[in-house]
């Protein structure tokens, strides 16, 4: 029951409009628009989210909901003349869901409600086509079988194959009124075995079990599993339109149609889209018949394709941004089902927005909120190298971008299962349904044989960025013996790599090789916006990057603990290094130098170790600091602890043993498995490590401190700009700080005099243990920056061990929804951010001039970022590789900001 008395849970497409998307979730919202727009939108309304939450809570249904649905549907009999399934003239309606967020083909859909035995006749009369009555028909016990009554949707298909197969025909439109008949008898058959009980005769019964049903949907498995991909959250509920039905199936001068303002896979203006004859609306998303090019229609139908152009060009000025739109066409009469802001690739994201800005519909700023750091990532992914010698067995229609390579597999089940052990896979299929969602998620890429750019693998995989080539028709998929047979009669089997081109819609055998993508050669310097061959796509990205980098207030540091890397990433932007971690540059050929470090059992022994080092950390530095000369380089001090430069205690073991089986001398190895058993611990992560090396070790931190000066204190003579800072890593009180301050301050000092050069190094520390956040006021005095290490942050709030957590029970914790993304992906804001806040705050009220940054991996995730500039951080520091997509995000969260500020 629903608490307020006078809560409307019903509006007219009349009533609404597109914003209220909230309330009439995103279908009934824009059809309301379209009504209010003029358009030719079949007459209906719209049962609201808040029913859907009302019923989802209790169970049932709120109490006012019936009466409402009643005086709805009385005047939409009214409008129309006729009545719900009467006999003589029936009014019919799809009930169709509809939730804020698109969710293509993942919740539920009924049409032709109000079909019976005896309504079918008075609809064959009254279109004067018994056929397309008969067909509606068997639609609709189809549909309400699967949907409502939850039959195996596959029973049906099953018959229906039969049916073609018996009178020897292979596509539903040569089955006549008759066959047409008799299937409808068997699919009534069908429900009444398997669903226990006849097919409902009456129409509002009808309607009412269709309208829970797509209630219910909103917690079907297929529908969770895609909000948890796509981050929509699970507590908004969804809508239901309830709209009369239009007919594309009456003949051939009646259709039904998928169309796009511009092309979603590149961005192109032009005439894209799908169009099927004598059909209605499902045939075309679920792929079941190919499809004709929507520029067809007009040698079709001329005047109604004149019409949809004109609607087109309406709804995208009046959206200002591309168009989904679907249409059906009953007996040359255009009539608008749905319009959406649509799915599009990462790339048409970037190229129509930079479009509408030069079209005037929107600006900059706008146009900088039309694209998202996800798509800049997939923009960068490598590609097909075309001059590779790789057979090419297909092509199909290039429905979602992108170089996918993997072993063939030819259902769901099979692509989670493989994913899962560690395999990359291509999902094929002939066509895809909302029951293949799992394994889409699992798979590099999708291969289908049948569909279009409309069809339900094209829209889920742009939607979710994934590789997807459709519609390849010269290709036989043959799922039941798991195989595929290529044009030649070369036979694909289950397990065969295939690669398949999302650019082009090329399908090769075998393993074709990648070649970086021209969006990061652009980064790297190696292409030049401006050039006259400059790739389209790059200008379009260039010109974005450019505004975001403008108005952002966030700047972007490189995590990179060498030159090579450090050049790379100030290539792609990067403005200093956030963090540079020691620890690496005493790998390799060095790591003998550490052992010697932990095996020294004198001062002396330590110090000829530490002095051994120190070269070479200091040569390190100086190419470091001449790489990023003018820009901030905060160095980490040694944060794991010494064990993780010793050799495996197992491997040692058994080098030990053997040595003394064979009597060879292993002194040395005996040394150093004491050492691993001397340095054990239950666990490392909390113990020796970081600070407390520091501290316990004498002049481990005054040889890296020194190392540090000396290189600054080098490329100051010889011209430079060096900035370092130095950083103390899992400081959790104020009293360990000071204590290496101390030090490292008289190291300076030291050098300063050796040198006769000035030295500014800034010394500041890592917050990652909750204690060091909560007592930040304090540690403020005596640091002048603070860098908040998020991973290790999020391990120490949440007791998470990162390496043992994702594998064990993380995928359980996703699935349970107590995740909606993992807390090392995207910050958690309530728990970890929550502490990065309040140091944040008492830092600045301790030190007002403090620096205040972040290192953990979440400086690189889009959501962060914009926590981070919400937060009022300096700049965050990312893999090189991440650094384009946080200049990004950092622009959309200032522009964002800014947005809402000035209203």
């Amino acid at each position: 029951m629903s608490e307020n008395k006078d809560q409307k849970f019903v509006y007219d497409f009349t009533e609404g409009n597109k914003d209220l998307k909230d309330l009439l979730g995103g279908k009934g919202a824009n059809l309301a628009e379209m009504t209010n727009l003029g358009l030719p939108v079949p007459p209906g309304f719209t049962i609201t989210t808040e029913a859907c939450k009302v019923y989802l809570e209790s169970g049932d249904e709120p109490v006012e909901l019936r009466d409402e649905v009643t005086a709805h549907l009385d005047a939409l009999e009214k409008k129309m003349g006729k009545k719900l399934g009467q006999a003589d003239n029936p009014l019919l309606v799809s009930v169709r869901s509809g939730a804020k967020f698109s969710m293509p083909g993942m919740m539920d859909t009924v049409l032709n409600i109000g079909l019976s035995d005896k309504s079918v006749e008075g609809l064959a009369q009254q279109a004067g086509d018994e056929r397309f009555a008969w067909d509606s028909y068997r639609r609709l016990i189809q549909m309400f079988g699967k949907t409502v009554l939850g039959v195996d949707g596959e029973l049906f298909e099953e018959a229906l194959e039969e049916a073609k197969a018996a009178k020897k025909v292979t596509v539903d439109t040569d089955l006549d009124a008759g066959d047409l008949k008799k299937l409808v008898k068997g699919f009534k058959k069908i429900v009444k075995t398997e669903a226990g009980r006849d097919f409902p005769q009456d129409p509002r019964e009808q309607m009412d079990l269709a309208i829970k049903a797509v209630f219910d949907s909103w917690n079907g498995d297929r529908a969770k599993l895609y909000r948890r991909q796509e981050r929509i959250p699970h507590d908004l509920g969804t809508a239901v339109n309830v709209c009369s039905m239009v007919f594309g199936n009456l003949g051939p001068d009646s259709g039904t149609g998928v169309a796009f303002t511009r092309d979603p896979a590149s961005g192109h203006q032009g005439v894209y889209g799908d169009y099927l004859q004598n059909a209605q609306g499902e045939d075309v998303v679920a792929g079941i018949r190919n499809t004709v090019p929507l520029a067809d229609l007009e040698s079709i139908d001329k005047k109604s394709y004149d019409q949809l152009m004109q609607i087109m060009e309406t709804l995208e000025n009046h959206y200002k941004d591309l168009c989904d739109i679907e249409f059906t066409i009953e007996r040359g009469q255009l009539w608008m089902l749905q319009t959406r802001v649509g799915k599009r690739t990462a790339g048409a994201a970037f190229r129509i927005a930079t479009q509408l800005v030069d079209q005037g519909l929107i600006d900059e700023a706008e146009a900088l909120q039309r694209v998202n750091g996800a798509q800049l990532a997939q923009l960068m992914f490598p590609r097909f190298d075309e001059k590779s010698s790789v057979e090419q067995i297909g092509r199909g229609i290039a429905a979602s971008p992108g170089a996918a390579v993997g072993k063939a597999v030819f259902d769901s089940y099979t692509a989670v299962k493989w994913s899962r052990s560690g395999e990359k896979v291509i999902l094929i299929r002939r066509e895809t349904n909302p029951d293949d969602l799992d394994g889409m998620i699992a798979a590099e890429g999708i291969l289908t044989s049948r569909g279009g750019k409309t069809s339900h693998a094209a829209v889920v995989a742009r939607g979710m960025g994934k590789t997807c080539v459709c519609g390849a028709e010269e290709l036989e998929v043959d799922t039941k013996r798991r195989r595929m047979t290529v044009p030649g009669g070369h036979v694909v089997e289950e397990g065969d790599v295939v690669s398949i081109d999302g650019s082009t819609g090329k399908v090769y055998l075998g393993e074709v090789p990648v070649v970086p993508s021209p969006v990061v050669e652009y980064f790297e310097g190696r292409m030049h916006a401006g050039a006259d061959d400059a790739d389209e796509l790059v200008k379009a990205v260039h010109r974005i990057m450019a505004y975001a980098d403008r108005v952002r207030r966030l700047r972007v540091r490189a995590n990179a603990d060498n030159a090579e890397d450090a050049l790379r990433a100030r290539r792609f932007g990067a403005q200093g290094i956030g963090l540079c971690r020691t620890e690496h540059m005493f790998l390799g050929d060095r790591r003998q130098y550490v052992e010697r470090l932990i095996l020294a059992d004198t001062d002396t022994e330590r110090e000829e170790a530490l002095k051994a080092l120190l070269p070479l950390q200091k040569q390190d530095f100086v190419e470091l600091f001449e790489a990023m000369d003018g820009l901030p380089v905060t160095v980490r001090l040694l944060d794991p602890p010494l064990h993780e430069f010793l050799p495996d205690i197992t491997e040692l073991s058994v080098r030990v043993a053997l040595a003394e089986a064979r009597k060879e001398p292993h002194e040395n190895e005996l040394r150093l498995l004491q050492a691993v058993h001397r340095l054990h611990e239950q666990n490392p992560m909390l113990g020796l490590r970081g600070v407390r090396l520091g501290l316990v070790i004498p002049g481990l931190f005054t040889m890296q401190v020194r190392a540090i000066a000396e290189a600054a204190a080098e490329r100051i003579e010889a011209k430079g700009d060096p900035r370092a800072e130095i950083m103390i890593p899992l400081v959790g009180t104020v009293q360990e700080l000071e204590l290496v301050r101390d030090e490292a301050e008289q190291v300076i000092a030291e050098v300063q005099a050796q040198t006769g050069v000035e030295l500014k190094l800034a010394l500041g520390t890592m917050i990652e243990l909750p204690r060091a956040a909560v007592t930040a006021g304090q540690i403020a005095e005596c640091a002048e920056f603070f860098s908040f290490g998020t991973n290790d942050l999020t391990q120490t709030v949440w007791g998470f061990s990162r390496d043992d957590v994702e594998a064990s029970f993380f995928t359980a914790y996703l699935e349970k929804g107590i995740f909606g993304v993992s807390p090392f992906e995207t910050i958690d804001k309530d728990g970890v951010g929550a502490l990065v806040r309040s140091a944040v705050q008492a830092g600045r009220a301790t030190r007002p001039d403090i620096k205040l940054g972040v290192c953990g991996e979440h400086g690189g995730d889009p959501e962060s970022v914009h926590f981070f500039h919400e937060v009022g951080l300096d700049y965050v520091s990312c893999s090189p590789f991440r650094i384009p997509v946080a200049r990004l995000e950092a622009g959309r969260a200032a522009a964002q900001s800014s947005g809402s500020d000035s209203r």
